[in-house]
């Protein structure tokens, strides 16, 4: 039987490419005779790590992005456009594949361009509650667009099924026995997971810095800080960590509250995990309506950034972690909002398109 290929695509951000590696995981499920390429960006720090975790060869391509706003960079960037629409093409007349695979981020459109000028199949996800520009180029090439809100159907009349957002099943393979000997932390002590993104937020960073005393009064905090971000504190009760790849499931299994970005793959972690969350999403961008899609239905609380201080911060933490009755309705509530088959379902469809 012939091996099949499918090209994955995107990135940026870990939020992005872990729904993409979930689909990979069912696919291969459902059909082990397929080999997978990743292509991201040629500083893609946290997909090439990610792709390292499944298996999957990584290349890369220049990438610019198109802003609708004053940047000296968008002198540069269509330059960058243009050879990574011509890297695409020689990438995909070299590996031939059966279909590809993108969920958003300006390194995939050229990649699904390329992919439809040779006919191949591509599939796309859109993640968060407002489409990006690089989305909306995607599906004008798209052979089916999956969703992962009712919402978007508005924006996507054609080509598109609702699905949710594929989530990663490994994350609910924790142990907190694990997480309390890898991160040497204490099992009388509550613990806050605190995530910053992908590439990690400064404004949260430091706000975090100066709440130590206070966050770590009562309870201990685990802090993915974001690359070349890393917090030194000498508080023995704060550990942090620029990334967590494998570690990650157990944080997850331990936390008794996460503080975090509203980035839609890890929004629908954190449904399947059923954790209390507060959201802090990041200005002027589609977390914020992420963010109050779950906090308008008592699934999450949430922070805006322009209000994050010190004293506001501890007030939300000190709220939930003083009441065990209400860290179990956010956690009630936002379980309700998952979708725990939707990599299965992106899988079936990418596969009867191409089969």
């Amino acid at each position: 039987m012939k091996t099949k290929k499918i090209i994955i695509t995107g990135g940026g951000t870990a939020g992005s490419v872990s729904p993409l590696l979930s689909v990979v995981d069912k696919i291969r499920d459902k059909d082990p005779n397929i080999d997978f390429l990743f292509i991201g960006t040629r500083k893609g720090d946290p997909e090439k790590r990610l792709a390292k975790t499944k298996n999957i060869p990584y290349k890369s391509i220049f990438s610019g992005k198109l802003r609708r706003y004053f940047s000296f960079k968008n002198i540069i960037d269509p330059f960058k456009i243009i050879i990574g629409f011509f890297q695409s093409l020689v990438l995909v007349k070299k590996h031939k594949p059966d279909a590809v695979i993108g969920a958003g981020s300006f390194v995939g459109v050229p990649i699904c361009i390329a992919a439809w000028f040779f006919k191949v199949p591509v599939f796309l996800h859109q993640l968060d509650t407002v489409p990006g520009l690089a989305n909306k180029i995607i599906s004008a090439f798209a052979t089916k667009i999956t969703l992962s809100f009712d919402s978007l159907k508005d924006n996507f009349p054609k080509k598109s099924i609702v699905t949710g957002t594929p989530v990663r099943y490994e994350i609910l393979k924790g142990n907190k026995n694990i997480a309390l000997e890898d991160f040497n932390l204490r099992k009388d002590l509550e613990t806050i997971l605190i995530m910053g993104g992908g590439t990690g937020s400064k404004r949260l960073n430091e706000i975090v810095l100066k709440s130590l005393d206070g966050l770590t009064k009562n309870a201990q905090v685990i802090h993915i800080t974001g690359k070349g971000k890393l917090l030194k504190a000498r508080d023995y009760r704060y550990r942090s960590y620029e990334f967590l790849i494998k570690s990650l499931k157990h944080a997850y299994d331990l936390a008794d509250l996460i503080i975090s970005r509203a980035g839609v793959g890890s929004l629908s972690e954190f449904c399947l995990l059923s954790k209390p969350v507060i959201f802090i999403p990041l200005p002027n961008s589609s977390q914020v309506k992420n963010a109050y899609t779950l906090c308008k239905q008592d699934a999450a609380i949430c922070l805006e950034e322009k209000d994050l201080t010190v004293s506001s911060l501890l007030e939300k933490v000190n709220s939930l972690l003083n009441s065990d009755k209400r860290r179990e309705e956010l956690s009630t509530n936002i379980k309700t909002l998952g979708h725990p088959e939707a990599a299965s379902k992106i899988a079936d469809i990418v596969l009867e398109n191409i089969n």
